[in-house]
């Protein structure tokens, strides 16, 4: 039965009814925010982030199902337990990015705490929505359920468009973390002042205040506290941290050895990055007779163009690279620019922000070289850049008695990931010729040339402080223990490479 005392709406709902309405389209939000940044960040720190996202979300579904069927124990004091839920939610939905970046570097057995931070999370939001349908059994049941899952599910898709639109590129995870837990707690708040029993949870209101102290201080620390996360990740001083709407972007200095690290991966150590960078754009411009017109795919801190823009014959050169951020900043900042010479900056340079997969179904013009540098193979996303699919479009880009080059992984570490791309190339129609360099700060690294014809065994190499024609002869030699074997072709519907660089890589690095 209605109860006659309570304040009503021009529809005839309850004000408390309509408050508790609107906390349903919070807490949804709240609570898919919460389960995108788990799963972002368990794909940022682990890779693959097809299986990270799965298995986060299956558990945090998993864990909503066993908190809804809890709550059929739930007899008396549905309010005083929704507000409590909603608080803990806040406390650990709000604290988990940071909490999370912070015990990555510090223990050994970083999935549990992953999983038993998204398990708890997900149990008490399972608690919610029933609860809120007990609190509003004075309204008929039909509009109850319509209403309250009406709200859940326009909350769900609010956080699916503000995450990757606004949030990540413009607070990162962490300070979203903490922003959506003040949410949760500021609808706890605000349901002790709405609803008419309130005047009896002095206890509550005082946890949410003091809830939302350590929320708001958060928020203002994050930077600081993503910070701290990342010294200890890295064990060096982090001179420069961004997140940008692709990737977390960070740069640590000692002494002289500048580093830049991508989602937590080394990219180079300015110490030795001459070696992969001369090897990577050397020997396949040493092998065109005129390279007058060079594309790079990837490469957005513009030491391989630095390599590039070393040869005099040529005469314009595209750099296409996802992030924008990644290439103003090495295109603005005077220790990166240092580094790369200015080559972002050079009048024969272009540089597009676009994404290459797409890019290269769309680009119509040739090039006498090509060099791919793109990340590794660590998930799915960049997995598609060395399928056959991509590659049947690098072919196209090739002119007549050009060539292209690919990094390719490590084929000491990695075998079957390195032969693999081998495998993919070749079953395009392309000829190909892989050879391999150490670099300190990686080990063995590996590259393969392709073209549309013969490649030629030898060429004469522009020397640089590492690379010199006698040198340059000797990286095409493979020992046993890195020599071809049986490989598979990588394709859009299997993504075997991803797997088997996640298998080979997770070996060594145990």
């Amino acid at each position: 039965m209605a109860d006659a005392g309570r304040p009503r709406s021009a529809h005839g709902v309850s004000a408390p009814a309509v408050a508790l309405l609107a906390s349903a389209f919070v807490v949804a939000t709240c609570g898919l925010i919460y389960e995108l940044l788990a799963s972002t960040l368990a794909s940022y720190l682990l890779g693959d982030s097809v299986t990270q996202f799965s298995t986060v979300i299956g558990s945090y579904l998993f864990a909503m199902g066993i908190g809804s069927w809890c709550s059929r124990y739930v007899r008396r004091n549905e309010l005083r337990l929704f507000v409590r839920v909603e608080l803990l939610i806040a406390l650990l939905g709000g604290c988990s990015a940071a909490a999370l970046f912070l015990l990555f570097p510090m223990i050994d057995h970083f999935r549990v705490a992953l999983y038993a931070l998204v398990l708890a999370i997900g149990f008490f939001v399972g608690l919610e929505i029933p609860l809120l349908m007990r609190i509003l059994r004075d309204v008929d049941f039909r509009e109850v359920v319509s209403s309250v899952l009406t709200f859940d599910y326009v909350g769900a898709l609010a956080a699916s468009l503000l995450f990757p639109l606004i949030l990540m590129p413009y607070l990162g995870m962490v300070r979203t973390g903490f922003l959506f837990g003040i949410a949760n707690a500021a609808v706890a708040l605000a349901l002790l002042f709405v609803m008419r029993e309130a005047g009896r949870f002095k206890l509550e209101k005082l946890a949410a205040v003091i809830v939302l102290i350590v929320l708001g201080a958060g928020f203002v620390a994050s930077d600081r506290l993503q910070r701290w996360a990342e010294v200890a990740s890295y064990q060096e001083p982090v001179v420069y941290a961004v997140s940008s709407r692709f990737q977390r972007i960070v740069l640590t200095r000692r002494g002289d050895d500048l580093r830049l690290y991508l989602n937590g991966n080394l990219q180079f150590s300015s110490r030795d990055e001459y070696r992969y960078h001369e090897a990577l754009v050397q020997p396949a411009l040493a092998r065109v007779a005129r390279p007058r017109r060079v594309l790079i795919l990837g490469g957005g801190d513009g030491l391989a163009a630095r390599e590039v823009l070393r040869h005099p014959e040529v005469r314009s050169l595209t750099l296409v690279d996802l992030d924008p951020d990644m290439t103003r900043l090495f295109s603005r900042t005077a220790m990166l620019t240092a580094l790369n010479r200015g080559s972002l900056t050079d009048p024969r340079m272009r540089v597009i922000n676009a994404d290459g997969f797409r890019w290269a179904r769309e680009a119509r013009a040739q090039w006498d070289a090509v060099i791919v540098d793109f990340p590794d193979p660590v998930d799915f996303s960049v997995g598609k850049l060395y399928t056959e699919s991509f590659y049947r479009e690098l072919k196209r880009l090739i002119a007549p008695g050009g060539i292209a080059v690919v990094q390719s992984t490590s084929p000491l570490v990695a075998p079957k990931a390195f032969w693999t791309v081998a495998t993919t190339l070749e079953a395009t129609g392309l000829q190909t010729r892989p050879y391999h360099v150490y670099v300190p700060s990686f080990g063995e690294w590996g590259f393969i040339l392709a073209a549309n014809g013969p490649i030629a065994p030898t060429a004469h190499v522009l020397p640089g402080r590492f690379l010199d024609q006698p040198t340059s002869e000797r990286l095409f030699d493979f020992p046993p223990d890195m020599a071809r074997r049986p490989a598979p072709v990588n394709r859009l519907d299997n993504q075997a490479l991803v797997r088997l660089f996640e298998e080979e890589w997770s070996r060594y690095e145990a």
